[in-house]
């Protein structure tokens, strides 16, 4: 299985979705979805597995039993490789193209406990701190839950307080619809290029992040 890119018919595709998402409009154009996004996305897994290890494909459909959204369908498709409990690689392609991403997902107490504890850590903080500046000005985007105020127990001057903030901590870079890269096997190597580049954030977290 060869990755050659994502055509644009796969835009196209998440385009109409969100204007007509809906059941009816959905096994209408299933067909669209298997051949353009979900057959190259299987593709894309096969080629990265080798360096990134086995990932996780999401499923399109939305669960609304909690929101209030009700439309059934996810207008974009996602990918994940885990790299440790809640922690890995991602990268989507939808309307607007692809963006690709890492990080930190989950918002437990203990791990969130665990990450604070790490942040205030005088060698450990600073070296998170290094790592998250190197990618914001590299162009990444941080992103994650965080709280509005400071953390209860924590200095609100904390050099680090921004960081300890965060519940949960992601980056995310947009790549955009250029079909000069979306729709060619040039990708392969923008998401490996992506991924690695995320690396030193992952391997902080898996190293100091527990519970």
């Amino acid at each position: 299985m060869t990755f050659d890119g994502f055509p644009e018919a796969a835009l196209d595709f998440y385009d109409d979705l969100e204007a007509d998402n809906t059941k009816t409009f959905w096994t209408e154009n299933k067909h669209r979805y298997d051949e353009h996004v979900a057959a190259p996305a299987k593709a894309l897994v096969a080629a990265l597995g080798d360096e990134f290890g086995q990932a996780k494909i999401f499923r399109p459909y939305r669960d609304v039993r909690f929101s209030k959204d009700k439309t059934p369908h996810k207008t974009h498709q996602g990918i994940f490789v885990a790299t440790g409990p809640s922690l890995g690689y991602y990268v989507q392609v939808g309307a607007p193209g692809i963006a690709t991403g890492a990080g930190f997902y989950d918002a437990s107490p203990a791990r969130v406990a665990s990450l604070r504890e790490a942040i205030v850590h005088e060698t450990f903080g600073a070296e998170l701190q290094s790592i998250v500046e190197t990618l914001e000005s590299a162009g990444w985007v941080r992103g994650g839950q965080r709280l509005k105020t400071s953390p209860r127990g924590y200095d609100a001057e904390h050099p680090r307080i921004d960081l300890l903030r965060h519940k949960s901590l992601t980056v995310r870079r947009d790549r955009g619809f250029g079909p000069d890269v979306v729709g060619t096997p040039a990708l392969l190597d923008v998401v490996r290029a992506d991924w690695r580049e995320t690396q030193p954030l992952l391997d902080w977290v898996g190293l100091h992040v527990r519970g």
